[in-house]
């Protein structure tokens, strides 16, 4: 235990300065790759603390790569920062804002992953000083996660390449190893191109882009019935053509994410939902440019390296919330939808047990750490952290920063990612993180175990998911 109280100690020492960074991430709530000021609020506590940063790498400005230290092993801690777009931001308060500050907001808490990987870091290398450790802690600022896949041209661009082991976390509504795969995923915009005329005097002169977008969704949705149970597609309209019923609309355009389980399956739906956008245009008569936007690989757990980490997390323990914090998130849990909770209580179900999900079912603020084990269950979202795991050995986790059940991507995560709540799961994760980093760092055979699994699991290789054309959307 004296290596856990060291660290806690060190972390708790320096919480001011993430703690703040993540308030000014979350004040500032920027969308994917427009990070600029959040970027700069954690490179300047890096630099402060004596950590090298090379910034706009991969072609992205605001993505950056802070190292201290020198040589082998070089352990990775993985930071997220941007907001998500027409969420609105207001106050850390239980009620939805009506006056806001941004229509972007932190609906994914990635203020507080940012900050406690930052936290983490500076702790490692606080440790590695003070008892000669030898290596290397990196901090990889990763912008772009909710649309851009930041991390996908990092790895593209070989920045992980050369990693021993990758650790990361996000804020949650429970306390465990993430040991779920999530899926691969693809998005592309697909623009239609017609002839514009008057829709009553002369409809025949006319070619509908908007008609062949239409008939897109239509051979999308018989496309559903025959593809695997775990796949998605969805998709949003970004340009209706205009809004006057009697022209005929001569452009539109149709944004689509396609997910699988594996890469190769989303590279063979993905070619299968091209065909239907090419059966469309040829039967309305328009044009079609397919624009591949992004695209990331499936998340592979490495369970050498989540034990390690849940380990760690028992060492340390879990969050603990003051009485304030309880009250402030039984109100939060007051504004949740009653169907929303009920599906949360199914997923726990799910991945955890029926006894998980009865235990907690009437708690708030979960402290407790669920148990571990490695599983093959598929998550229904995706996250660039898979194109890392293609990279190295990697293990990410769920801290409890928010009320149990609250649904992701809504005002309520956003609010209370700017809370005590939030703040108290950050701490508690830069102490895990730091933790399972050091001993990585002290621990040769652990990490060759990993990197045997890792090639096992992904065949030793990262496959880019989209081509060297495609660049980031800046």
């Amino acid at each position: 235990m004296e290596m856990v109280n060291e660290i806690k100690k060190l972390v708790n020492a320096k919480k001011e300065a993430f703690l703040h960074a993540s308030d000014l991430i979350w004040e500032y709530a920027e969308i994917g790759f427009q990070e600029f000021q959040s970027a700069k609020a954690l490179t300047s506590v890096l630099k402060a603390e004596g950590f090298s940063v090379k910034k706009g790498v991969a072609g992205i400005p605001t993505a950056f790569v802070a190292s201290w230290g020198e040589g082998k092993p070089i352990i990775g801690l993985l930071g997220e920062f941007d907001a998500l777009p027409a969420l609105k931001h207001g106050a850390a308060d239980p009620v939805e804002a009506t006056e806001t500050v941004s229509e972007n907001g932190h609906g994914c808490g990635h203020n507080l992953l940012g900050a406690g990987a930052l936290g983490a870091a500076i702790a490692v290398k606080d440790y590695m000083q003070a008892h000669g450790l030898k290596g290397t802690i990196r901090y990889y600022g990763c912008p772009g996660e909710e649309f851009g896949s930041g991390k996908m041209f990092m790895a593209r661009a070989g920045l992980f390449d050369d990693l021993d082991a990758a650790f990361t976390w996000h804020g949650g509504s429970y306390n465990a190893i993430t040991a779920d795969h999530s899926l691969a995923n693809l998005c592309a915009y697909f623009k239609f191109k017609g002839r514009t005329s008057h829709a009553a005097a002369s409809p025949h002169l006319g070619r509908s882009a908007l008609d062949a977008c239409e008939l897109m969704n239509v051979g999308c949705n018989y496309l559903r019935e025959h593809i695997l149970p775990d796949e998605r597609i969805h998709y949003a309209y970004t340009d209706v053509g205009g809004s006057a019923p009697n022209v005929v609309q001569d452009h539109a355009c149709i944004f689509y994410y396609v997910r699988s389980p594996r890469l190769y399956q989303v590279l063979d739906l993905y070619e299968r939902v091209k065909d239907v956008a090419r059966g469309a245009a040829l039967m309305t008569g328009t044009e079609l440019e397919i624009v591949l936007n992004d695209g990331l690989c499936d998340y592979v757990p490495n369970d050498v390296l989540s034990q390690l980490l849940y380990e760690s997390f028992c060492e340390v323990g879990g969050p603990r919330f003051s009485t304030e914090e309880k009250a402030l998130a039984a109100e939060f849990a007051k504004t949740f939808d009653p169907a929303a909770v009920a599906d949360k209580a199914r997923t726990l179900s799910a991945h955890f047990g029926p006894e998980i999900a009865e235990q907690y079912k009437d708690q708030i603020l979960v402290e407790d750490i669920f148990p571990y084990h490695a599983t093959d269950l598929i998550s229904s979202g995706s996250t660039d952290v898979g194109d890392v795991s293609y990279c190295a050995p990697t293990a990410q986790m769920n801290v409890s920063t928010w009320a149990l059940c609250t649904t992701g991507h809504t005002w309520q995560i956003t609010a209370q990612s700017g809370s005590d709540i939030g703040r108290t799961g950050t701490v508690k994760a830069a102490e895990v993180l730091a933790l399972a980093s050091i001993k990585a760092m002290q621990n040769p055979e652990l990490l060759h175990k990993a990197k045997e699994e890792w090639n096992k699991t992904t065949g030793g290789k990262y496959i880019c998911p989209v081509t060297d054309d495609v660049q980031p959307a800046l």
